[in-house]
Formats: structure tokens, sequence, C-alpha cells
């Protein structure tokens, strides 16, 4: 299916489209290794493995990976909320790493919610922890909503 074919469906039901397999997911998502898993009206679930193929010089995690997760998962969740045809941009993201990822990490999941929604603007917050519940970085998207 093509992009304009996933903009005629409300937002919830792209979603669960992505999540099912009926529309292939974001490039981004298979750039940096994490998917779609969850879907509710205002709320998403990501998850991901960090890898080698993201390190900084350091040899950590780059931070772009975990910011671009909080992205997704405030943008997704966001965008479970809109009706067919309407679209969203980032207007700003921030994020607070509060321990390193490792390429060996393991699986991560970012949880995204939506806080606020108005005719314009909606702000969202995620997490990312790992299986046992630690939490390896937090942040909040502010979108715009775009209307055709």
């Amino acid at each position: 299916m093509d992009l304009a074919e996933i903009r005629k469906r409300p937002g919830i039901e792209a979603m669960r489209a992505i999540i099912s397999g009926d529309f292939p997911p974001p490039s981004i998502s298979t750039t940096l290794g994490f998917r779609l898993v969850e879907a509710e009206l205002g709320f998403v679930a990501f998850e991901g493995e960090p890898s080698e193929a993201v390190l900084n010089p350091m040899g950590v995690v780059h931070g772009g990976w975990a910011l671009t997760l909080i992205d997704s998962a405030c943008g997704a969740a966001g965008h479970t909320t809109l009706a067919p045809g309407v679209g969203y941009g980032t207007l700003e993201t921030k994020a607070s790493f509060v321990r390193p990822i490792a390429a060996n990490t393991g699986t991560l999941r970012a949880e995204g919610r939506v806080l606020s929604q108005g005719r314009t603007i909606l702000t969202a917050e995620a997490k990312i922890t790992d299986k046992q519940g630690k939490l390896y970085a937090h942040g909040t998207s502010t979108c715009m909503i775009v209307r055709s």
C-alpha cells in the first residue's frame, strides 16, 4: 500500500495496520531497529534492539537513537487520535538520558502517551525502559496538527 492509502484511514487504524503488517513500517524503524508493537487511542509502544550500528565514538549507543525512539513514540501516540487525512509534524522534542544504552542492552520499550491535544497542537511524553522496568530515557514532544 502507498502513503495515500494510509492517509485515508483514521490514525488509530493506520497504526494498527502497521502492526499487523497491512502497511509497511516507516523506513526509520527498519534503519534504526525498532518496531511498533501496540496502539491504543492516545498510546503506542515501540520495541527495539540497540546495536553496534548506532554507536557513538565513545562506544555507547548514540543519543540520537533514543531521541528518535522518543520522538517516534510521541508522534505515533498523537497520530492515533487523528482523523483520516489529518497529519502532524514535530515542532520540538526534548529528552533526558538517565543511563547509557549499550549495543548489548537488549530489547528496550518506548511507550508514548498523549498529554494534551488542541486543534493545532498536541503534546505527548515517552519513556524508554528495559524488560525489568529500568528507565533509560524519557522525554516530551510538541507536534503541530496539519489539516489538508
